[in-house]
């Protein structure tokens, strides 16, 4: 499969967002993956659905929205109107509600016309959102626990990697995308990659670097 490389605004400057979603277009960058955190589900706080209204027009990649907030079923309408292209929520916080409520909130996200997936921590074993690969247009792992940028990649999860993409070959959605966000560097990319996942999430490792098309298409390669 081919892999994309979706670069995360969390490691952005925030006061220059416009003119970094165009440069990261430029650079070849295939999605653009939008951190949401409420304060409660994880600790900081980052943006919500006006961030991603406002850098809607100025980009035509897919804005790839990754919801680590409380009650994401409620925020899916806000989201979906200001033009998100995938909303991804956590296994770790539907169940707290309910053990129907992932599946719940990815039907709410598909009835807006978007498409939608399912997120596990390093702790939360993949086969617990197994019954929901069904539904999902991506799966996400967390290869670091969500909250802040710059952590490493946590190896343990490349076995999860594989186990994801065998999964889904065996349901016949070999070409469902997995996504993982944390700690992707250049120096592992081959290793997520061969184990099977297609995007991979790109926070520090871009930002920090002085060519952003390079790194990229490194992290491809």
């Amino acid at each position: 499969m081919t892999t994309k490389i979706a670069p995360s605004i969390l490691s952005a400057d925030f006061s220059v967002m416009g003119e970094t979603i165009k440069k990261l277009e430029a650079s070849g960058a295939d999605l653009i993956h939008c951190d949401v955190m409420d304060g409660s589900f994880v600790e900081p706080i980052t943006f919500g659905g006006q961030m991603v209204k406002n850098i809607r027009p100025l980009t035509k990649l897919p804005l790839d929205v990754h919801l680590m907030i409380e009650h994401p079923k409620t925020q899916i309408k806000f989201f979906a109107e200001a033009g998100a292209d995938i909303i991804t929520v956590h296994y770790k916080a539907c169940k707290k509600i309910s053990d129907t409520y992932l599946k719940e909130t990815l039907a709410l996200i598909k009835s807006y016309g978007v498409k939608c997936g399912a997120v596990v921590n390093p702790d939360v074993p993949v086969e617990n959102i197994f019954p929901v690969f069904p539904l999902c247009d991506m799966v996400l792992l967390m290869s670091v626990f969500p909250g802040y940028g710059g952590q490493k990649y946590i190896p343990e999860v490349t076995e999860k990697i594989r186990k994801a993409r065998e999964y889904a070959l065996a349901i016949g959605k070999g070409d469902m995308d997995i996504e993982v966000d944390g700690g992707v560097t250049l120096g592992n990319a081959k290793e997520i990659r061969e184990a099977g996942a297609n995007v991979l999430v790109a926070g520090s490792t871009v930002f920090n670097s002085s060519d952003w098309a390079r790194t990229i298409s490194e992290l491809k390669k």
